[in-house]
């Protein structure tokens, strides 16, 4: 996970999804279908692109867990 730090770590848990179907849903909660529907489609180059790569790689990497201590509110399902 190149480019990895606390700080992007901690957008995911902090920023919302702008747009579409999970529009206002924190990062950290989009669901893996979906991540991997962005995976195939191509996330891009802006920052948000970035954060929705790095939530893929957790996520299909079964490391979601490790999310959890940043969160200031519980997750959304």
């Amino acid at each position: 996970m190149q480019g990895m730090d606390a700080a992007q770590l901690e957008k995911l848990v902090t920023t919302r999804m702008p747009y579409g179907k999970y529009q206002g849903r924190v990062i950290a909660d989009l669901p893996g279908n979906y991540l991997n529907w962005m995976a195939r489609e191509g996330f891009g180059r802006s920052p948000l692109g970035r954060l929705l790569a790095l939530m893929h790689e957790i996520d299909h990497n079964g490391l979601r867990p490790m999310l959890a201590p940043l969160r200031r509110e519980p997750p959304t399902d």
